[in-house]
């Protein structure tokens, strides 16, 4: 997978977040959850980018770790909302849950890249 293509994927599950969140229910716990997915979910996206202006391997590898750890952050999240059934559409939460596992794994995969190409 190239760069592009990578940070298409990235876009498009922001974009599914946040489509995602407006169908919580509108209470409390489902505000809440519902900002934390979008600041979590949009996160990865915003910083692949920055990634990719780094100014160092180093610093290539922290931005890809940020991103690493909303992904996670996104999964988790997910999972909570499915479990309080904070969305009527819990088919729904299939596919960001599913594309938040496959990013993750890319992640996992480019980071230790990265790290083994500074050695």
């Amino acid at each position: 997978m190239n760069k592009q293509e990578l940070e298409n994927r990235l876009i498009d599950f922001a974009a599914m977040i946040i489509i995602t969140a407006n169908s919580f229910k509108n209470n409390y716990a489902g505000n809440h959850l519902a900002g934390q997915i979008i600041r979590s979910g949009t996160s990865p996206a915003l910083n692949y980018g920055e990634a990719q202006s780094a100014e160092s391997s180093r610093d290539f590898v922290h931005k890809m770790g940020i991103c690493l750890k909303e992904l996670r952050e996104s999964f988790v999240c997910l999972k909570i909302i499915e479990k309080a059934n904070l969305t009527t559409d819990l088919n729904g939460l299939a596919l960001p849950k599913n594309e938040a596992n496959e990013l993750i794994s890319i992640f996992v995969s480019s980071i230790k890249t990265a790290k083994a190409n500074m050695k």
